[in-house]
């Protein structure tokens, strides 16, 4: 897949005055194409950004600090590329605002524009306490023992994976690791899966989320994939896959897909 933008993979300067041509949009339609099974615009999808490092300066010069959350909902026309959005929020550090709903409104502005959809903007002060929590009713599935003879992805791996027992189950696992798509580096993640419909055996669930070990794709469409996937292969009635990424440069990204509920428990797990 081509990736038409401005600073991935290229040496950037630090912009500290504010200014939003920083930021990349990238088409979704650029993964979805790639995807048998797109995610329709009737199911419920977001990205939820929560970005540790935004700072600005008040009309006395005097820094401010805030810890931001970023709502986009999968249905908008682009993703937002990640160092573009570091770097863009980089360059509110030097630039008076006269309040932070003023701030608040310019990045929802903008990024919304970016986005090409509304995005939610919500910041949170730095001493309020941050909840992280494990959910104790989901099961993890890391503990399996389990080998592994291949780390290629099959999106067609989870066929004939389901018995005729029916379930509601919710599912984590911690092993989640794709590479960003550009640089290769790596992207941290736990994924959780709730689903009702024939029972996924769970051997091989995890054997295909490890598959993603060596995968090359942005976080929001490693989600979407595995919704796919998932959907197209197990045929679950009920399906929701939500992933939680280690923060990279001040900022995590943790996409949302489900076809029966809007929400989930937004509470950061200890990896975050």
């Amino acid at each position: 897949m081509a990736i038409y933008n401005k600073n991935l993979g290229k040496k950037t300067e630090y912009v500290s005055q504010y200014k939003p041509e920083l930021l990349d949009p990238i088409p979704r339609a650029r993964g979805r194409a790639e995807i048998k099974e797109r995610i329709q615009a009737t199911h419920t999808g977001f990205d939820l950004w929560t970005a540790f490092e935004i700072s600005w300066l008040n009309n006395k010069g005097k820094p401010v600090v805030a810890i931001g959350e970023f709502v986009i909902p999968h249905t908008s026309d682009n993703l937002i590329e990640s160092k573009s959005f570091k770097l863009y929020l980089n360059s509110y550090n030097q630039t008076r605002f006269d309040s932070q709903d003023h701030v608040m409104q310019q990045m929802k502005q903008d990024l919304s524009e970016a986005a090409g959809a509304e995005v939610l903007v919500s910041f949170v002060a730095v001493d309020e306490p941050q909840q992280t929590s494990v959910d104790k009713n989901v099961h993890c599935i890391d503990g399996l023992d389990i080998t592994v003879d291949s780390f290629d992805y099959n999106e067609d791996s989870l066929i004939g994976s389901t018995e005729d027992q029916y379930v509601t189950e919710s599912l984590c696992s911690h092993l989640l690791k794709s590479n960003c798509l550009v640089t290769n580096q790596p992207d941290w993640g736990s994924v959780y899966i709730r689903y009702t419909g024939g029972k996924i055996d769970h051997e091989a669930l995890l054997r295909y989320l490890i598959s993603f070990r060596e995968h090359n794709e942005f976080h929001e469409q490693c989600v979407e994939r595995i919704y796919s996937d998932i959907k197209r292969c197990c045929k679950p009635e009920k399906l929701t896959v939500f992933a939680r990424y280690t923060r990279r440069g001040g900022l995590d990204i943790n996409p949302y897909r489900s076809d029966f509920e809007s929400e989930i428990c937004s509470a950061r797990n200890p990896r975050q």
